[in-house]
C-alpha cells in the first residue's frame, strides 16, 4: 500500500458565528473555502492541474453552503478546471473524514495529490435557521422525530445528551469547568507564543482589505468564579417539543428511565459558535519528489466507529482504540492527543477512560476556548496537531471528535 504524506496545512483564524456581529459573517461561505485552497496553492507553489481532487467537508449544506462547495470554491480560488471536487457531511467529523477519503484514495494507488478540507459558516446557518422558523418552516433535527428511526433509536439534543452523560458517568459540574478554565488558558498562551502562526491565514474582504487575521472567539479572561456563574443551557432544551409529541428529556428517558439528571454544560464550557475553513495537502510520495514538496507527516492510520446514537457523544473512545489497534501503536506512544471540545464532558470522559496524561490532550486549547465550525473543525485538529508535534518534537499524534448520529472518525499522523 502506497503512503499518503501531508505536505501543508492552513485555516482561517475563526470568527464569532453569530450574523452581524463575527468579523468574517458578512462574507460568503464560499470565499472563506477559497482563502485556505489559494492559501495552500501559494504556498506550495501548486500546479493546480496536477490537483487529482478536493475533498471538502460542509455539515449544513443549504443555501450558500450547498451546491458542490469543494468544486466551486477550488474555481473561486483560481484553480485549474482539471481539478475535480466533492462535498461530503458526517455532521462535526467531516473534517477528519475529508482527510482520511482523501489519504485513501492515495493509499489506494488511484491518485497522487488530493486537498481536503472544510468549511463553516454558523453565523450563515444559524441566519438561515432563523429564516426557516420565521416561515413556519419546523427546524432540522439530524433525524429526531422521524417514526422509523426514532424507535428504533430515540434522537435526541447534543446538549440534552451531553448533560445526561455527564450524570451517567458521574462527573460534576466542577470537573466540566476546570477543564474549560484550562481549555482557555491554553489556548492564550498558543496565542501569545505564536504556535498557530505556521497554519493560520488572514481572511480578505473582497477589496483586499483584512477582514480577520487573528482568533476572535478566545475569552482570555476567563476565570472559575465567571464560569461557575453561568446558567446551564441545555435545561429549557430538555422540555422542547420536537413536533411528535415528544421532547428530548423523553428520548432520554426511553433507553435510560431511571436516570435523573440535571444541567452542567453551558456557554463557558461547551464549544463556541465560529465559522471558519481549512485545507490540507496530501500526496504520494512520487508526487512529492517529483514536484520537489517536503512532507511534514504521514498518515499511519484512520478508522471509523459508530456508538449510541440516543446518548451521541460517545464514540471517540471506541475509535481511538479501533485506531491504534490498526496502527499497532498503545496510548503510551502518542505524544499529542486532539479530543473535540464539543461538550466539556466529552473530553473529560476521554480523558478518563483512557486514562491519558492531561498535558498531552489539546495542549494548545480546545473548541471550548477557540469554537467549532462544524464540518471544518476535524482538518484543523489535524493541523493543530501537526504544527503542535513539529513544536515539541514528538513524533505521532492522534485526533478524533464526536459526530451527531453517534459516530467518531479517527486518524493517526507520524511527523516526518
Amino acid at each position: 500500500m502506497a503512503e499518503a504524506y501531508i505536505i501543508d496545512a492552513v485555516r482561517t483564524p475563526r470568527g464569532i458565528g453569530k450574523p452581524g456581529k463575527g468579523a468574517l459573517s458578512h462574507l460568503h461561505p464560499q470565499h472563506l473555502a477559497a482563502t485556505v485552497l489559494k492559501a495552500i496553492k501559494e504556498r506550495n507553489h501548486l500546479e493546480t492541474e496536477t490537483v487529482d481532487d478536493i475533498v471538502w467537508s460542509t455539515s449544513s449544506q443549504l443555501g450558500k453552503q450547498g451546491g458542490d462547495l469543494g468544486r466551486m470554491a477550488a474555481l473561486s480560488a483560481g484553480y485549474d478546471v482539471k481539478a475535480s471536487g466533492t462535498t461530503l457531511d458526517r455532521f462535526c467529523g467531516g473534517g477528519i473524514s475529508s482527510v482520511n477519503f482523501a489519504a485513501a484514495s492515495i493509499m489506494s494507488g488511484m491518485e497522487d495529490c488530493v486537498i481536503a478540507g472544510g468549511t463553516e459558516m454558523m453565523s450563515y446557518t444559524s441566519a438561515y435557521a432563523a429564516e426557516q422558523a420565521n416561515a413556519g418552516l419546523p427546524p432540522r433535527l439530524m433525524g429526531a422525530g422521524h417514526d422509523a428511526l426514532d424507535e428504533l433509536h430515540p434522537q435526541t439534543q447534543q446538549g440534552v445528551a451531553g448533560d445526561a452523560i455527564a450524570a451517567i458517568e458521574g462527573i460534576d459540574r466542577q470537573a466540566l469547568d476546570d477543564l474549560a478554565l484550562v481549555s482557555q488558558q491554553r489556548a492564550d498562551r498558543a496565542i501569545k507564543e505564536g504556535r498557530f502562526a505556521k497554519s493560520v491565514v488572514p481572511v480578505l474582504n473582497p477589496d483586499g482589505s483584512v477582514a480577520l487575521d487573528r482568533e476572535e472567539f478566545p475569552r482570555p479572561e476567563t476565570t472559575a468564579e465567571g464560569l461557575a456563574a453561568l446558567k446551564p443551557s441545555f435545561e429549557a432544551m430538555k422540555n422542547f417539543d420536537m413536533g411528535n409529541g415528544k421532547t428530548f428529556g423523553d428520548q432520554i428517558k426511553r433507553r435510560y428511565p431511571d436516570l435523573e439528571w440535571k444541567g452542567v454544560h453551558h456557554a463557558g464550557n461547551s464549544s463556541g459558535v465560529v465559522d471558519g475553513a481549512a485545507a490540507i495537502l496530501l500526496t504520494s510520495d512520487e508526487y512529492a519528489k517529483k514536484h520537489n514538496l517536503k512532507p511534514r507527516a504521514r498518515v499511519v492510520a484512520y478508522a471509523n466507529q459508530g456508538d449510541d446514537p440516543t446518548l451521541m457523544l460517545n464514540a471517540p473512545v471506541p475509535a481511538a482504540k479501533k485506531v491504534l489497534e490498526k496502527a499497532g501503536l498503545t496510548k503510551d506512544d502518542i505524544d499529542v492527543w486532539e479530543i473535540n471540545e464539543a461538550f466539556a464532558v466529552v473530553a473529560e470522559k476521554f480523558i478518563r477512560d483512557l486514562d491519558l496524561d492531561r498535558a498531552k490532550v489539546n495542549p494548545n486549547g480546545g473548541s471550548m476556548a477557540l469554537g467549532h465550525p462544524i464540518g471544518a473543525t476535524g482538518s484543523i485538529l489535524i493541523g493543530t496537531a501537526l504544527d503542535e508535534l513539529e513544536r515539541s518534537g514528538g513524533r505521532y499524534g492522534l485526533v478524533t471528535m464526536c459526530a451527531a448520529g453517534g459516530m467518531a472518525p479517527a486518524i493517526i499522523i507520524e511527523r516526518l
